[in-house]
């Protein structure tokens, strides 16, 4: 997973990285345009740096490909990284948005009640717990102008078999109709296979990337399913290319993200001349004493501080994902899936910015 630690390292001294104010209201260090390549039979890329949570990530890819798009099977299976959008999306929906400010203590407990309501009523989550027509309703029930509906998962599989070296294996998640009935519209826009001497290649374009929390969830996610349609079209997994719009690391809000706003510059130069990991975790000390403090219900907004931790650390081996065989798409569960070997450094906690 080198690739991925200098690609934080870019972020943090390219010249062309930028500090910018955002929708979230929390702000970014940013770079545009980089591209990251992973070889699979190397092993599967799951972030060593820091301990990922493979449960996640396998429930939520089978939420896509089941075309699903309301948060209660998420939910009733305790994974929660939707659970701030979509209470986000409630609030909108039910002219309650500003009602209480974003984090505070009164929000985290209106949400938690929300979440619970979810899963224990069938009704108010039918009702409540939409997203709006976000990746899996894309991938699995694009809709024409005319009404009628493309599976675009399956029209990929059926070419991969009959035509793989076709150029049009494409699942786009970017309908420019409905993109505004979303709860977020989609980060990772769209991806494209191709395939090579018995092995399949996939390429994601992402316009907008957290390094630090959504990205090494991507990474696995789109590894993951490159390995799932390799079995299915019986194929071998080959590279996944990871390609980037905007990706950046949070910096935090108010006084926080105004001290790195007058400081980048000069931390950009000092980073550009890093040779060993340890001085990523001594700057990270330096900005803890000088650095103000995040403001009561905004703690972990800011993420630099946690990948000075990362690139502090040397990646471990990768760990290798098995895959139930001989299965169809529709048929694969989450006991079919298995992470074997995953030893990563201990885990660093950050909020998302919604």
């Amino acid at each position: 997973m080198k690739q991925y630690q200098e690609h934080l390292k870019r972020i943090l001294s390219d010249e062309d990285s930028d500090y910018k104010p955002n929708r979230t209201g929390v702000d970014s260090i940013s770079l545009f345009g980089h591209q990251n390549k992973y070889d699979l039979s190397d092993g599967f890329p799951l972030v060593t740096t820091k301990k990922m949570f493979p449960k996640s990530i396998i429930h939520e890819m089978l939420w896509f490909l089941k075309g699903d798009t309301n948060i209660k099977y998420l939910v009733d299976n305790n994974v929660n990284i939707w659970n701030d959008n979509s209470f986000q999306n409630y609030l909108q929906k039910e002219q309650l948005d500003g009602s209480f400010e974003m984090y505070s203590p009164l929000w985290n407990e209106k949400r938690d009640e929300y979440i619970s309501k979810i899963k224990e009523d069938e009704k108010f989550a039918e009702k409540h717990g939409s997203l709006g027509p976000v990746y899996g309703k894309q991938w699995r029930d694009w809709r024409t102008s005319d009404g009628k509906s493309v599976d675009q998962i399956s029209k990929v599989l059926e070419t991969l078999k009959d035509n793989p070296n076709s150029r049009r294996n494409i699942v786009s998640a970017w309908n420019v109709e409905e993109v505004n009935k979303m709860a977020l519209p989609p980060c990772h826009t769209f991806f494209q296979f191709n395939v090579r001497d018995d092995k399949l290649d996939c390429q994601l374009y992402q316009r907008s990337a957290d390094m630090f929390l959504g990205v090494p969830f991507n990474i696995a996610s789109y590894a993951m399913l490159t390995e799932i349609f390799a079995q299915q079209s019986r194929l071998e997994p080959g590279n996944f290319i990871h390609t980037f719009g905007d990706s950046h690391i949070y910096c935090g809000t108010n006084e926080r993200g105004k001290f790195y706003k007058n400081n980048f510059e000069s931390l950009k130069k000092d980073i550009q001349e890093f040779e060993s990991p340890e001085e990523y975790k001594e700057i990270g000390g330096w900005i803890d004493i000088m650095a103000p403090s995040e403001r009561v219900g905004e703690e972990g907004q800011d993420h630099i501080s946690a990948v000075l931790e990362q690139l502090s650390r040397e990646p471990k081996q990768l760990p290798k994902l098995k895959i139930t065989p001989g299965k169809s798409l529709e048929e694969l569960t989450y006991e079919d899936f298995e992470i074997e070997n995953y030893d990563p450094h201990p885990g660093i906690k950050r909020e998302m910015a919604v």
